[in-house]
């Protein structure tokens, strides 16, 4: 918390959010809570898994948002049969006509561009699966003993469908908690549904001009990391997290509801990513500061793919959900001493 935050910084980059959201909004009709939830993983410099099923345009949401931001952008079907190096690159024999010499060059895969659709990650085996693990994790390929570093900024937008379970293989754990965010997206409202009919069964082409480009998104990430965030905040977040597990520390005690319902909980990289999270919520949201609320709006879409429920949940229709909402409502908070800690007091009257 040592560097302060420029308020007039947060108005600038307020008013370019709207601007972001206005141009999705010409493609994507309805989604406000899911397009923000996108935003704040894609500013927190974090991969994103959407979920949903078919035809609610989870692939044209993330088409739309590298429309929007003047990078580079690659799809990637995934299927059973795709291979590690479709989509990291292999190396290739190279032959040089002048002199007969022959060399192994790196030929790069699709996975060099800034943006990258996994669509339907699901559908390809652990084996492909865990060739994004460096990537996501590392930001860089390694071939042949060399390292090539990924494009910076750099994002996994995954994409999966729930009610299609033949031929897939769902993701592991350890994977899973690479992503920032686990989003779900909804059957769309009345009129909601009726504006896609009419906009999709006409002859119109909405046209999605760039708002940010590489340099302006790492301004924000690097903004992003430092709005304040109080003690008592951080420790909300980490009460949130710390119940879930069953192995605690003796004087933290586990709701019976967690003992109940819970196989395994959430591990310490669930607290680093509620708190980047809520501070770019903050940050959306025209806030330089992070509060309690800020924890809450994102706890659900960081929380629910790293909480494992047993037979007995399944059986009762307890989804991870339900327990973040009990967690939500159960857990005390320190709101008052948000804004009274003494380190954000200093910050915000720099």
């Amino acid at each position: 918390m040592s560097e302060s935050i420029d308020i007039r910084e947060v108005e600038r980059l307020t008013s370019s959010f709207e601007k972001l959201r206005t141009e999705i909004a010409k493609v994507i009709v309805g989604q406000e809570k899911v397009v923000e939830q996108l935003l704040i993983a894609v500013f927190s410099r974090g991969h994103c898994i959407i979920e949903g099923v078919p035809g609610l345009a989870k692939t044209l949401l993330v088409q739309t948002l590298a429309r929007s931001l003047d990078m580079r952008f690659n799809r990637i079907q995934f299927t059973p049969d795709l291979m590690p190096t479709d989509i990291t690159g292999t190396e290739v024999m190279h032959s040089d006509p002048s002199t007969g010499e022959r060399t192994f060059r790196f030929l790069k895969g699709p996975i060099f561009a800034n943006v990258i659709l996994a669509d339907e990650i699901n559908r390809t085996p652990p084996k492909t699966q865990a060739a994004l693990l460096e990537s996501m994790q590392e930001r860089q390929v390694t071939v042949g003993g060399e390292r090539h570093p990924l494009p910076d900024p750099f994002f996994v937008l995954a994409t999966q469908n729930p009610i299609e379970q033949e031929g897939t293989y769902p993701l592991p754990e350890a994977q899973q908690d690479r992503f920032i965010f686990k989003i779900f997206i909804k059957y769309p409202e009345w009129r909601e549904e009726y504006d896609i009919i009419r906009q999709t069964t006409e002859d119109l082409e909405p046209a999605v001009e760039p708002v940010f480009g590489a340099d302006e998104i790492r301004e924000i990430q690097r903004v992003i990391r430092k709005v304040p965030v109080a003690n008592p905040v951080v420790h909300y977040a980490m009460r949130l997290v710390r119940q879930t597990r069953l192995d605690g520390a003796p004087d933290e005690p586990v709701p019976e509801f967690i003992r109940e319902y819970v196989a395994w909980g959430a591990g310490p990289r669930a607290c680093q990513f509620l708190v980047i999270a809520a501070k770019a919520k903050a940050l959306l949201s025209g806030r330089h500061y992070v509060s309690i609320a800020d924890v809450k709006a994102v706890a659900h879409p960081v929380l629910r793919h790293r909480i494992l429920t047993n037979f007995h949940a399944e059986g009762r229709g307890f989804s991870p959900d339900k327990i973040i909402d009990r967690l939500l409502e159960e857990t005390p908070t320190e709101e008052g001493a948000a804004l009274d800690d003494g380190q954000v007091r200093k910050i915000l009257r720099s």
